[in-house]
């Protein structure tokens, strides 16, 4: 499976969750690069290049829409697979999300780590008669 993304971007300011889904993501053999808030989450994307990127949306200084936003207009960031995990469940945040480029829009109270790690996997998978 060399198509699994190596380098993930957490952007997540509740430290417990980033601190336990970094620890995940690394016990399974990511690389992980933290970003505690909106503006350093997008410097970080934009510096590091990472494979994929864990979106939170209700971050200090920059919302998580207005990052997404940002990273799907450069060409150098725009084909970073995202995927948005949130608090924020309503149908129209969700459907604003997607809207805006995300792969995939986890609510947070419904996911266990385990789970979470393999929708970070589920973009780079190649259906079997590809």
């Amino acid at each position: 499976m060399n198509n699994l993304p190596k380098k993930i971007l957490i952007i997540e300011d509740d430290v417990f969750l980033n601190e336990l889904m970094a620890k995940k993501l690394i016990e399974e053999g990511f690389d992980v690069i933290k970003a505690a808030n909106g503006e350093e989450g997008l410097e970080s994307a934009n510096r590091e290049k990472p494979d994929l990127i864990l979106l939170d949306l209700i971050l200090p200084g920059m919302d998580g829409f207005e990052i997404l936003e940002k990273i799907k207009e450069e060409p150098e960031t725009g084909s970073i697979p995202v995927i948005i995990l949130s608090n924020l469940g309503q149908r129209e945040d969700i459907e604003r999300g997607f809207d805006l480029g995300a792969d995939d829009y986890l609510i947070k109270a419904h996911f266990t780590p385990d789970e979470i790690v393999e929708r970070v996997r589920a973009p780079f998978r190649k259906p079997v008669n590809a």
